[in-house]
């Protein structure tokens, strides 16, 4: 191994960062069977539960069947089978939107969309709190960059008033939903602004789709804003409970996408199967309201139970919830302590997130039962008491 890999890791072990994952011997659900051990999973992003429900199970089975297990190369070598046709449609009619496109993953939108709408002349403006995969896919771009205080939108107004003229296009780039703290973007007036400054916009939409609005269509659903944003992501390996990503927009964003997309051009369409599943999981949204319904009413019963304990879990307004420690080793301790104890929640330390915030991140589902939730919460509350976090 290279001597800098080692110093590098050696570094981390000292500083008491060096993490292991566990090994799941089962599906994602409620509660899972880590080592050996069954604890109650507050770490998965399965918000709907649909990672292991029979109906995308049996989709993705007849899929195989029909279509075999892999695509067989890029979409635009061996060409688009009618199920990824059937998708992007799928995807599109449920956002309300034009058109859609499917990638491999979440992180690949935003590494090949990015850059793939942008030249040299171009301005990005960035909230300074936006996921890894939109950093990157921003140094990707060729284009110029700014940040903005997160969720400011006097300092959004402020970077754009200093970049009139200067720029062939700019584009503000947020995430609908933030990952650490569970806050949602203010895209009613990040959407004003870019209509007063010309600008575009692009919503990432990782944890508000499936979550925020009419049966889980998003921030720009939840915001009444259909229409009135240019490049709206999502993921496909959350709250739908499969693999993948897209966006959504007009179709000559899809259009351009299937010509100069690079996670499209240059990497094997998504399987088959998943494709088959994610389809299942829209058809599933659309009939029925009870799936995010029980997400919700989990959530907040949860959020009671931490706040009546004393735990600062910050200005989360979505199911995610961080118990905020601070310091990264008495995180890295919790974490492994609730773990022993028999509560799966994994530890957000530097450089996930900035130096002397670290969390516990807990992500509660649809399919926790309140007993779950309850015996979870109870474990939490004895274990921060011990440690001298409340």
């Amino acid at each position: 191994m290279p001597q800098n890999v080692k110093d590098a890791l050696s570094e981390l072990k000292s500083q008491g960062l060096y993490k292991v994952p566990p090994v799941n011997q089962g599906p994602c659900e409620a509660e899972i069977v880590l080592d050996g051990k069954s604890v109650i999973n507050l770490s998965s992003n399965n918000y709907l539960g649909f990672a292991n429900h029979p109906r995308l199970k049996e989709a993705a089975k007849r899929a195989i069947d029909t279509y075999g297990v892999g695509a067989g190369a890029v979409r635009t070598i061996v060409g688009n089978t009618d199920l990824h046709e059937a998708l992007d449609k799928r995807i599109a009619t449920f956002k309300k939107e034009e058109a859609a496109i499917a990638f491999q993953s979440g992180f690949n939108v935003n590494a090949g969309v990015i850059q793939a709408v942008t030249t040299k002349d171009d301005l990005i403006i960035s909230d300074a709190l936006n996921h890894a995969s939109i950093i990157d896919g921003v140094r990707l771009s060729k284009a110029a960059r700014a940040v903005y205080r997160h969720t400011d939108l006097e300092d959004l107004e402020r970077v754009l008033k200093e970049s009139k003229g200067k720029y062939a296009n700019i584009l503000i780039i947020t995430d609908g939903v933030f990952s650490m703290d569970g806050d949602i973007a203010p895209l009613p007036g990040i959407v004003r602004l870019a209509k007063a400054y010309g600008a575009l916009t692009y919503v990432d939409d990782a944890h508000g789709s499936g979550v925020l609005g009419d049966r889980g269509r998003g921030t720009v659903d939840h915001f009444g804003l259909h229409g009135q944003v240019d490049y709206i992501v999502g993921t496909l390996s959350k709250a739908i409970g499969v693999v993948g990503g897209y966006v959504a927009g007009k179709k000559e964003i899809r259009d351009w996408l299937l010509n100069r997309g690079r996670p499209i051009l240059f990497s094997t369409a998504m399987m088959p199967a998943a494709a088959a599943a994610i389809i299942e999981a829209f058809d599933m949204l659309d009939e029925s309201d009870a799936y995010t319904n029980a997400l919700w009413n989990n959530a907040q019963h949860f959020k009671g139970l931490l706040k009546e304990a004393g735990f600062d879990i910050g200005h989360s307004e979505t199911p995610i919830t961080p118990v905020i420690v601070g310091d990264e080793k008495l995180t890295i301790t919790l974490s492994k302590t609730l773990l022993e104890r028999g509560v799966f929640v994994s530890a957000i330390v530097f450089p996930t997130v900035a130096k002397g915030t670290g969390r516990i991140r807990c992500m509660v589902s649809a399919l926790h039962t309140k007993e779950q939730l309850d015996r979870a919460a109870r474990i939490i509350r004895e274990t921060g008491k011990e440690l001298g976090i409340i």
